[in-house]
């Protein structure tokens, strides 16, 4: 039987790991460039500076507490409290990842969405054929992956 992620380090290392890359992810994603991986001119070109502001606080600052607090506590015991912030930030953020990017492309076509997505992504690299008028793009399906991979470790920290 695994050991709770409170009480086992090399979780609490796989956690700290998938958590720093996609902190490091939801901050600098839509600000540098990473070559094929984003388009940084699409995205600024889509919304105002004042809204891409807004919302790389809003998707960056939740998951930098839990970061900052799992390396807080790195080898020992996480509160409560904490627990709760990792499932439900993390639970959060699969969920709106599974309905931005997935929900519309693999069950159900939403133009108004594709259509500004084409735009931003359009130049980024992705491997998926398009469906629906959407592709995701490589790189935000390697944050989602790590998004479940991190909720894989938690369930797993907890059996």
């Amino acid at each position: 039987m695994a050991q709770p992620i409170n009480s086992n380090v090399m979780l609490q290392a796989i956690l700290l790991a998938l958590q720093a890359f996609q902190v490091i992810f939801l901050w600098v994603h839509d600000w540098v460039p990473l070559g094929r991986l984003n388009d940084v001119a699409a995205v600024r070109s889509e919304d105002t500076l004042r809204r891409l502001v807004i919302v790389t606080l809003v998707q960056g600052v939740p998951w930098s507490i839990g970061l900052l607090f799992s390396a807080w506590y790195f080898g020992r015991p996480y509160p409560g409290w904490l627990n709760s912030w990792l499932w439900i930030t993390y639970a959060l953020l699969f969920a709106g990842q599974i309905r931005a990017w997935w929900i519309p492309y693999l069950f159900r076509a939403e133009p108004k969405r594709a259509e500004p997505y084409r735009r931003m992504f359009g130049k980024t690299y992705s491997f998926l054929p398009e469906r629906n008028g959407i592709i995701p793009n490589t790189a935000h399906i390697l944050l989602h992956l790590a998004t479940a991979a991190t909720l894989v470790v938690l369930f797993i920290g907890h059996l």
